[in-house]
């Protein structure tokens, strides 16, 4: 067994990554074999990842506020909390907060061999993210 009692200072996500503005805080990321990778991840009203990929897929649990999440050629779709979004492995997606909400969320995914735990994309465009609201 391992007490982790400091954890790593919070962080700004990348601006490559992400619009608006994002704040992470690493819950978890242990050494190989582990591959697990898990963040708390904090967005202001309107912020929101990129589209990206996971190569295992990622699981969200949404922690407060109010959300929004898209698989590619899916729906827009509102998330709360309580809720949880399983994206497939490889799956085209993004998430964030809703335009006039914050929204924390718990992402648990699993790294690739080479410890790549996600492919970026390109960034959502703001009429992609209005789509379904």
């Amino acid at each position: 067994m391992d007490v982790t009692r400091k954890r790593k200072p919070t962080r700004r996500g990348p601006q490559e990554n992400f619009t608006g503005t994002v704040w992470q805080d690493e819950v978890a990321a242990n050494d190989p074999p582990s591959r697990i990778r898990s963040l708390i991840v904090h967005f202001e009203p309107g912020a929101r990842t990129a589209w990206h990929r996971h190569p295992f897929g990622q699981v969200l649990l949404v922690l407060e506020g109010e959300g929004r999440a898209q698989g590619d050629g899916g729906p827009v779709e509102v998330i709360r909390p309580g809720e949880s979004v399983h994206f497939l492995p490889g799956e085209r997606h993004w998430h964030g907060a809703a335009p006039d909400r914050l929204m924390s969320h718990l992402a648990i995914q699993e790294a690739d061999d080479q410890g790549v735990a996600a492919t970026w994309e390109e960034h959502v465009t703001d009429e992609e993210y209005t789509a379904g609201g």
